[in-house]
């Protein structure tokens, strides 16, 4: 019981003094609408941060204006050390992400990458507590690699996205100019054909 009244009167302590834990709180984003999707779409990511931006007051719908395109997501390990017995090691698991923001004609406005990376022992005399740990690890590097990107998402602004879709836009024009001078040039310099002349019979 006093146990628990202490927890409370910490708890209590705490948010008076504006401390929040990770997660817990709301965050802000200019952004009020945007359509979700991934290569995965019923990967934990996509569905935790589907969740995160809807629990924000972000609208999720195909219709928005502004796509977040989660284009990759990769899980790998390596061994980072190993012990002189060669019976447990120090394994890295690193989570990378790769995601695109595009806007009206499908134009690419942003593209950038997230990476996390987590260290824990990997003890063979204990396979299956090793394994709880390393699903663990994951868990937790997937909920900060999502916490990364809302953190970026929250940067942007309707006015930025707008600049970066007219940007988009003129690049896409000035691509499109330029293979069309590109093929009316190759046409110019193509040789004439001369007519075909057929055998005269006599």
């Amino acid at each position: 019981m006093k146990r628990n009244l202490v927890v409370i009167g910490l708890a209590v302590l705490l948010s008076a003094c504006g401390f929040q834990l990770r997660g817990t709180g709301s965050a802000e984003f200019a952004v009020k609408e945007i359509d979700l999707q991934a290569r995965n779409a019923y990967s934990d990511t996509a569905k935790q941060l589907r969740q995160l931006l809807e629990n924000s007051g972000v609208k999720v719908h195909n219709g928005a204006p502004y796509r977040l395109f989660l284009a990759n997501e990769q899980e790998t390990q390596r061994t980072a050390s190993r012990s002189g017995s060669a019976r447990s090691a120090e394994l890295e698991l690193t989570t990378r992400l790769d995601y695109e923001i595009r806007g009206e004609k499908n134009l690419l406005l942003l593209q950038d990458k997230l990476e996390v990376q987590s260290i824990y022992v990997h003890d063979e005399n204990n396979l299956i507590g090793s394994s709880q740990e390393s699903g663990q690890l994951r868990q937790e590097m997937r909920r900060e690699l999502i916490q990364q990107l809302s953190l970026r998402l929250q940067l942007l602004t309707p006015a930025q996205l707008e600049q970066l879709q007219q940007e988009a836009e003129a690049r896409a024009a000035a691509e499109a100019e330029a293979a069309a001078a590109a093929r009316r040039a190759e046409q110019e310099s193509a040789p004439l054909q001369s007519p075909i002349q057929l055998p005269i019979k006599q």
